[in-house]
């Protein structure tokens, strides 16, 4: 079985990982590519990597709008949508309408409550399709995945931490009632393709610094969501990113109160039950995630210790934000509910060193 896939948003750095694990599936083959400021232009002049690929290299990037959703429905089996959030419902529901299986990059289906994601996001342009998503990470919501028309894959760094916390608080191993503290490192690619001052090479590749503290990066109320969701009662969360001399990569380290009695090891052994270990490993004691470890490929490195004098466990995840934070867990989503093997396309080995 082959499905026909496009991707709007695929000179973005999610879409060009796209293209990369895409080449790689056996099940999938790219048909349709789109980009609104480079439109008109060889995939292989904006994306590099694919001059010289037989059937890459010189497709057409194109200029899609809503109104050519009837028609592109009728060609593609999947879509996925790496686009700003509204530009992705908009765009997206379009073609969902039309009938083809949407899994969508942007923020716009993480949040499940409106008025959240209208007071991190602003007015969204299609509220009617909120319920209808299935939030895309599959060792959570694999049951949910199977058959869903619309996957709304999870931001990288709520991955990175919802990964470590969640089998934790189904098993009720941590105090729920003190705010849950996350520290995130990542590289510079997660600020996207655009050129900024703040990440280009002379100003980031020699400093480290935190942005967006104190409860100001969106991503906060869709680990807050996961983390309640999991927990059975709200939780608040005090995240705070910090933007490190890497371009791919996100370290993530949470603090959270022990309940009395249990042990590093029951955190393990609980990961392991929630989570599996087809694209995430468990570390063994004394062993810790490295980004390194992970770069380029669609596994999660999961880690825990215990403070003894102060009573903390730490949870700890290592990821590629590009790939398991982003494209490769929308590959994986897709396996899932397409009934594929969870790793096709999804490479499971780290580029290294």
């Amino acid at each position: 079985m082959t499905l026909r896939v496009g991707i709007l948003g695929a000179a973005g750095y999610t879409g060009i990982e796209l293209i990369r694990l895409i080449d790689l599936h056996p099940h999938l083959e790219l048909t349709y590519v789109a980009a609104r400021e480079n439109a008109g232009q060889k995939l292989g002049k904006v994306v590099p990597s694919t001059q010289g690929v037989p059937g890459l290299g010189d497709m057409n990037l194109e200029r899609f709008e809503s109104e050519d959703a009837q028609k592109i429905a009728q060609e593609l089996d999947v879509v996925f949508t790496a686009l700003p959030h509204a530009a992705s419902a908009r765009l997206g529901g379009a073609l969902l309408d039309a009938g083809t299986q949407v899994v969508d990059l942007s923020a716009d289906f993480r949040l499940r409550d409106l008025e959240t994601y209208e007071q991190w996001y602003g007015v969204h342009p299609r509220p009617d399709l909120i319920s209808q998503a299935v939030y895309g990470l599959p060792e959570i919501y694999r049951e949910e995945l199977k058959s869903a028309q619309l996957i709304a894959c999870p931001g990288c760094y709520p991955t990175s931490a919802i990964l470590p916390l969640v089998p934790l608080l189904r098993e009720k191993l941590i105090e729920i009632d003190s705010t849950i503290i996350i520290d995130a490192k990542t590289g510079a690619s997660g600020a996207g393709r655009k050129a900024s001052p703040v990440t280009n090479f002379s100003e980031a590749s020699e400093g480290m610094r935190p942005y967006k503290v104190a409860g100001g990066h969106r991503h906060t109320p869709e680990m807050e969501q996961e983390l309640s969701l999991a927990a059975g009662k709200n939780l608040k969360v005090l995240f705070t990113p910090q933007l490190v001399p890497m371009i791919r990569g996100i370290l993530t380290t949470t603090y959270a109160r022990i309940k009395p009695g249990v042990s590093a090891e029951q955190c393990r052994e609980a990961a392991m039950s929630h989570l599996g270990d087809t694209l995430v490993t468990v570390m063994p004691a004394s062993r810790l995630p490295d980004t390194l470890h992970v770069r380029g490929s669609g596994r999660a490195q999961v880690a825990y210790e215990l403070d003894e004098r102060t009573g903390l466990l730490l949870g700890m995840c290592a990821i590629d934000n590009l790939a398991r934070g982003s494209s490769a867990q929308a590959i994986q989503a897709l396996n899932v509910s397409r009934e594929f093997c969870e790793t096709d396309g999804i490479p499971r080995l780290a580029t290294f060193p």
